[in-house]
């Protein structure tokens, strides 16, 4: 029976555009199972934070507009749920969000532990860095992709955006573990170039925003190599291939990366970063930086860009690097400048077009997350 359920619902949310326009209740109802779901999430940190949030985010739960603005939340996808019922002849929408909003609503009269039972250090699941993550992409990209869409018939929930979503899930949820891999080499390194210690300094008394262009242009670099030879090498290749995997573009898929990459990719290419001495500041604002613009690179976006085009990279860019013709086979591989890839030859930007379709030729990667973090490990 809950699998019924979960494929009726899943039928709905993948809805064709026509069944999903104003006053048909679509909008009222998936609103309602978005606010429900992130107030049910919510509460269950509120509940848990020693285990279930991230440390960081401790001041944001404990902001005195947090729980008001949280439970308007919660009111507001039961009003929207009510909505979906009234106005959709198909009650699933509504019904699950209004059962996500009970569920919010009673497990937020229940006692949790205090918050003091966080321990500095502990293990933890970034379960409301997840659901910040999703919802600050989302309200940020959403509308983009939908007034400015390059592909105006791919809607939010298209094929594979629930393995995308779990993409981002896994990252989130293990943020903890992922910073501990990343950094380790980069700590390794500090620790064995100590009289350094003067050079660091010089460079972190360096202007801010010529220490954030640095930090852009060395990264850079490094992952140019880097994912140059997750292309070049077979047995890497076969880790990148899940990201190459998508056969859509858009912000989503910009989530999907093999767990074991992300390790690979982003301690190497974070060793310039950490180990020459930068300024926290310069870091944390490359940090979000780079975070919006693999999105945007990624995204179901059109449009030219001019000269800058010739400066950064853009989503046409991007999308001939993840394109299916034999003519973006490993091209593109910079991130943010394509100056790189003109330098090192792999550099490809046909005028006025855009790749036809996206993924590898014959779809080797199989469906499904699973069998995706599988999918390296196994022969042929």
């Amino acid at each position: 029976m809950l699998h019924a359920i979960r494929m009726k619902l899943r039928a709905e949310l993948e809805a064709p555009r026509e069944a999903r326009g104003f006053g048909t209740g679509w909008i009222a109802g998936t609103l309602a199972l978005l606010a429900g779901a992130t107030g049910l999430l919510l509460v269950l940190v509120l509940k848990h934070p020693g285990w279930l949030g991230v440390p960081e985010l401790s001041l944001l739960r404990d902001h005195a507009l947090f729980r008001p603005v949280l439970w308007a939340v919660v009111i507001a996808a039961y009003l929207l749920s009510i909505l979906s019922l009234v106005l959709r002849p198909e009650k699933i929408l509504g019904f699950a969000g209004m059962t996500v909003t009970l569920a919010a609503t009673i497990l937020g009269a229940v006692p949790g532990e205090p918050a003091s039972a966080a321990t500095p250090g502990g293990l933890f699941l970034g379960v409301d860095f997840f659901v910040l993550n999703v919802l600050f992409m989302g309200f940020l990209f959403v509308p983009l992709e939908r007034f400015l869409a390059l592909r105006p018939e791919q809607v939010l929930f298209r094929e594979e955006w629930r393995e995308d979503i779990f993409y981002y899930l896994v990252s989130s949820l293990f943020v903890q573990v992922l910073t501990f891999l990343t950094l380790a080499p980069s700590k390794a390194v500090i620790a064995v170039t100590g009289d350094w210690s003067a050079f660091r300094a010089s460079v972190g008394a360096l202007p801010w925003l010529v220490q954030v262009v640095a930090i852009m242009v060395l990264t850079d670099f490094a992952q140019y190599w880097v994912h140059r030879a997750f292309h070049r090498v077979p047995f890497l290749w076969r880790f990148h291939a899940v990201h190459h995997s998508a056969r859509s573009m858009d912000w989503l898929a910009s989530a999907r990366m093999h767990f074991l990459e992300i390790i690979a990719l982003r301690s190497l290419t974070a060793l310039p970063m950490f180990v020459l001495g930068f300024s926290e500041s310069a870091l944390q604002a490359y940090l979000l930086i780079v975070y919006i613009y693999s999105a945007f690179i990624h995204a179901n976006i059109r449009g030219r860009f001019g000269v800058l085009e010739e400066i950064f990279v853009v989503p046409r860019f991007h999308h001939w690097h993840h394109g299916i013709e034999r003519e973006a086979i490993d091209v593109n591989f910079a991130i943010h400048f394509p100056l790189l890839d003109r330098l090192f030859g792999t550099h490809h930007m046909p005028d006025n077009r855009w790749p036809e379709g996206y993924g590898i030729s014959g779809h080797p990667v199989p469906k499904g997350y699973w069998a995706q973090f599988l999918y390296p490990f196994r022969k042929g």
